[in-house]
């Protein structure tokens, strides 16, 4: 790719990675494609900045399925779209970026399979060291936790909360999850993560909207001209 399509698609992802600030919604292990839309739905119109698609439970044909559908409802509400593990569907969806886990496929080769111009974020779990390894192998944002007590993942490592503010100077949003309600959003917020992600507490609630945004509500709002969402 020649030098300035290569700096043009860098400065596209750039401006997608400063949109991953406030509620970052990962979806649950549902098998109704049709239901995970609605509830998906529900979150942006709530609020949500970031839907992650991840569906440990589904089969190939299945994760296709559904990561198409959500990128219609993307398309429809707005918000960025991640796929979970798998950089070859993100592209096929046309999803905004890919997250990798210690489990998957490493920074650089998602970053050859989804381009210069997609997100590509890690989790880092407790490991700040591990969070500066990410940055320094192209990881455009960083998922640190688990915060609080995960009913996803109950033997999940804990994280503590001050290690966010060594977090921040890594120049990357920091995404915190782990247990994130409500009620224990704003500590985090001010702590100093720029987004929470969280799947329980919005996708299991009776009005998955009123629950995306009281999460939502717990960050400062993003002045008008400098939302990235109305950049030109």
């Amino acid at each position: 790719m020649p030098a300035a399509r290569t700096d043009d698609a860098t400065a596209r992802r750039r401006v997608r990675a400063q949109r991953i600030a406030g509620l970052y919604a990962v979806t649950p292990d549902l098998a109704d494609t049709a239901d995970l839309a609605a509830r998906v739905a529900a979150a942006l119109a709530g609020g949500a900045a970031v839907i992650q698609y991840r569906n440990k439970a589904a089969d190939a044909a299945l994760k296709r399925a559904q990561a198409l559908a959500l990128a219609r409802v993307q398309a429809l509400r707005g918000g960025l779209l991640i796929v979970n593990d798998d950089a070859n569907l993100a592209v096929e969806a046309g999803a905004d970026g890919v997250h990798v886990g210690e489990d998957d496929a490493g920074i650089g080769a998602a970053r050859a399979i989804v381009g210069p111009d997609r997100i590509v974020g890690a989790s880092c779990y407790n490991d700040l060291a591990r969070a500066q390894a990410a940055v320094a192998a192209g990881a455009d944002y960083v998922a640190l936790g688990s915060f609080f007590p995960s009913t996803v993942k109950p033997g999940a490592r804990r994280a503590d909360v001050d290690m966010l503010v060594p977090a921040r100077a890594l120049g990357v949003p920091v995404v915190a999850i782990g247990g994130i309600n409500a009620g224990n959003a704003a500590v985090l917020v001010r702590a100093g993560a720029n987004a929470v992600a969280v799947i329980t507490a919005v996708f299991d609630a009776p009005d998955v909207e009123a629950a995306a945004r009281a999460i939502a509500n717990a960050f400062p709002p993003v002045p008008f001209s400098n939302n990235p969402m109305h950049a030109p």
